[in-house]
């Protein structure tokens, strides 16, 4: 049951020390009758974003900082689903997206840990995370009051957010100039705002300090670099032959494909709360691993299971990227998601040349190619003479039509 605003006297608070959360802390105790403040930073992947974070908590008014390392969790629970079931949105590895409802759920863990009397986030009102947060927080924690400081605060802009925190004597990391909206983790990392905002200009893609995972193709190498990548059951397990946990696997790939210039995403993307939105996204290791288990998909998943697939991976990427994670149908869709990967084991290669990812071969011992089937030279499985009547009977209702037609009255 959602408390009355004198009745909250504890918030565990989604902390990143990025502007929103900064400013955040100060804000609560101000307007929520100085309630004690628990910051939650959970690290996905934001390096060093989380330096200075509990010194930065503390000065600002909380009364402790959890740092939760998530990176295990985050790749194994979320990542490693979506990217077995080929999950996007609109082409959109899902970054953000699938991070929301792996931080909430710590965070409903901590405030129940806590006793606390509410969760607060600093997602804005025009964005998706909010959704994202509160889902989760809903399936999690129903009946913990939710507090959305940008839903009852009169700040308008992020401007305004900075004139907050120069006046409270908050230290940030960002300036007016260079105040793009990022957010970082260990699979991708988002820009929005100042010059994207109009879909005219070109991402200033080689101006210094814009990329942060890698480079842009014109700036990657002039030779080609290959990498062999392992799966079982649809996860990857190896690259180049040698064994890697899913964190220093996910890292590697990274640095290899952002040296490549892999992995950059310039989309006008339609938000669930209704309005287009235009962001650059660098997911480099993220491509690479989609790329290649969907070559090793084609051949080791039989041609309905691929195509049924692909139809259920748009629902998978829209439940993701709606924040309906903790759902019955996600939670489906997975399960027969890994059922089907029973069989996804195998090595892809690809050859990786200024910002493309090119298929240099596939194996499987669950292989469906028989190269003796499909060879164009003479085989002892298929006789051609068989695609007679094949054809006849696939083709039937077109000359059925064809025939009765040449009866039917004419328009006049």
């Amino acid at each position: 049951m959602k408390k009355n605003k004198e009745d909250i006297k504890k918030v565990v608070l989604a902390y990143s020390g990025g502007l929103d959360t900064s400013i955040i802390i100060p804000w609560l105790k101000e307007n929520y009758n100085n309630c004690e403040v628990i910051a939650v930073s959970g690290d996905v992947g934001q390096g060093t974003e989380l330096d200075g974070l509990e010194e930065k908590a503390i000065k600002t008014g909380a009364s402790k900082l959890y740092v939760l390392d998530l990176k295990k969790d985050y790749i194994e629970n979320y990542i490693w689903p979506c990217l077995k079931a080929d999950a996007k949105y609109e082409d959109y590895l899902l970054g953000t997206s699938h991070a929301r409802p792996c931080i909430a759920k710590a965070l409903a863990d901590i405030a129940k840990k806590e006793g606390a009397d509410a969760i607060c986030h600093g997602c804005t009102g025009k964005g998706n995370d909010q959704v994202r947060f509160e889902l989760t927080l809903k399936a999690m924690a129903p009946d913990m009051t939710i507090i959305a400081p940008w839903r009852e605060w009169n700040i308008k802009s992020r401007d305004e957010e900075i004139d907050y925190a120069e006046a409270h004597n908050i230290p940030l990391k960002i300036n007016r100039e260079t105040n793009y909206s990022k957010d970082k983790n260990l699979w991708h990392l988002s820009h929005e705002g100042l010059d994207l905002e109009k879909p005219s200009l070109e991402p200033q893609y080689n101006k210094p300090g814009f990329l942060e995972l890698g480079v842009s193709p014109e700036q990657a190498p002039d030779t080609p670099t290959y990498v062999k990548i392992h799966f079982e059951k649809g996860i990857p397990t190896a690259v180049d032959g040698k064994e890697m946990g899913s964190v220093e696997l996910v890292e590697y790939l990274n640095k290899l494909g952002g040296e490549n210039g892999i992995g950059l995403l310039d989309i006008v993307e339609n938000r669930l709360v209704g309005m287009k939105s235009r962001g650059v996204y660098e997911t480099p290791g993220g491509a690479i691993l989609y790329k290649a288990h969907n070559v090793l998909e084609t051949i080791t998943l039989d041609k309905e299971s691929f195509h049924f697939k692909e139809i259920i991976a748009q629902k998978m990427g829209e439940l993701v990227y709606n924040g309906q994670w903790f759902t019955p149908l996600r939670e489906a869709i997975s399960a027969f998601t890994d059922d089907l990967q029973k069989t996804v084991t195998g090595d892809v290669t690809l050859k990786l040349y200024k910002g493309n990812m090119i298929n240099a071969g596939v194996t499987s011992p669950y292989t469906l190619y028989d190269e003796q089937t499909a060879s164009f030279g003479e085989d002892e499985d298929y006789n051609q003479a068989d695609a007679t009547g094949f054809i006849n009977l696939f083709g039937l209702p077109i000359a059925e039509r064809a025939k009765l037609a040449k009866s039917w009255p004419t328009e006049e």
